[in-house]
């Protein structure tokens, strides 16, 4: 897959997903909470994808 494509999908489920978790612990949704959050997401999923390949054989 096109690696801007799959940046552009991991970006808006990042957003998706951070929304969901701050709305959940802090009752609201502010921008800062939820850029913060997922720009966390989305370096985590590249770390781990990153891991991954790493340790193919």
């Amino acid at each position: 897959m096109n690696p801007f494509i799959l940046l552009f999908i991991r970006a808006i489920l990042g957003v998706a997903i951070a929304v969901v978790i701050t709305r959940m612990f802090r009752g609201e949704v502010s921008a800062i909470y939820v850029a913060g959050l997922a720009v966390i997401l989305v370096g985590l999923a590249y770390a781990l994808e990153y891991y991954r390949k790493r340790n193919k054989p």
